[in-house]
């Protein structure tokens, strides 16, 4: 990697978060497969679009992109080495030879100026120490007149139905993993366009998108899931036993009410945004 500004992510993204994040990707592709296509449609890629993937993780998007620029070149960013292992496993499996994945901070990465024509993010924007800074990096490697278009997570809600089917583990939930340190840095709309306008991006539109998330087979598969994911893991490490096994059941109860023929589906938020480089 060249210069990393962000130290505390990339010591966390290159730790246990990382490797268990890697290691269940196809549970997490699942999850936030439902954006896939809203995220692509406001992107665009055409065949001979050069696409910047930031913060690609296992490579989903990318692989997904790559499809779509056939005639030219996906490049993933990620500061995890043991998600970007997977992701090119998971290109050389396929046999997509037009991406590639580099570890890097995207924040202080030098690329390339106006190398791409499109840079996309599934949730990879999020966790930077200073955004405007960051966008502004990302800016430059955009042609003038090049598109962007990312999704970002909504402000969590009580009375959404992730709430109400986790419920039984909100007492536990007393702060953020290593790795979601920043998930709310861009939860408001107007925060956003803050930061992409002193950015240097223009033509910034911020919508909100829904989709049906996919936690696994069964209430009891989706339990074991969120109970494995890092802002959980974290937090009950150093929870009382008892505590920790009762929650374990209003989980599994909560999770129940979320069960369909095609596994536990709970309806999902996003801010979908797009922008073009001035």
């Amino acid at each position: 990697m060249h210069t990393v500004v962000n130290v505390q992510q990339a010591e966390a993204w290159n730790g246990w978060e990382g490797s268990a994040w890697a290691d269940n990707a196809a549970r997490y592709d699942a999850m936030m497969g439902g954006f896939d296509q809203p995220l692509l449609a406001a992107a665009a890629i055409g065949e001979n679009d050069h696409v910047l993937d930031v913060g690609c993780g296992t490579g989903q998007m990318a692989l997904l992109a790559a499809h779509r620029a056939s005639r030219a070149q996906v490049v993933g960013v990620d500061i995890s080495g043991p998600m970007l292992t997977r992701a090119r496993a998971d290109a050389a499996e396929l046999g997509i030879a037009n991406v590639r994945f580099d570890q890097a901070d995207a924040e202080a990465h030098p690329f390339e100026e106006g190398r791409f024509d499109i840079v996309i993010s599934r949730g990879g924007v999020m966790f930077f120490s200073d955004p405007v800074a960051a966008f502004a990096n990302i800016t430059r490697a955009l042609r003038p007149g090049g598109r962007m278009a990312f999704i970002v997570p909504q402000a969590g809600r009580p009375g959404s139905d992730y709430a109400q089917a986790t419920a039984a583990l909100a007492p536990l939930m007393r702060g953020p993993s290593p790795a979601s340190r920043g998930m709310g840095s861009l939860v408001d709309p107007d925060r956003i366009r803050q930061v992409l306008e002193e950015a240097g991006l223009a033509q910034v539109n911020v919508s909100p998108v829904e989709a049906m998330m996919d936690y696994g087979r069964d209430a009891a598969d989706a339990a074991d899931f969120i109970l494995g994911q890092g802002p959980v893991r974290f937090n009950l490490q150093s929870a009382d036993q008892a505590a920790v096994a009762r929650a374990r059941e209003g989980l599994r109860a909560g999770l129940k009410a979320y069960e369909t023929p095609d596994g536990v589906r709970i309806r999902g938020s996003v801010w979908l945004v797009s922008a073009v480089r001035s």
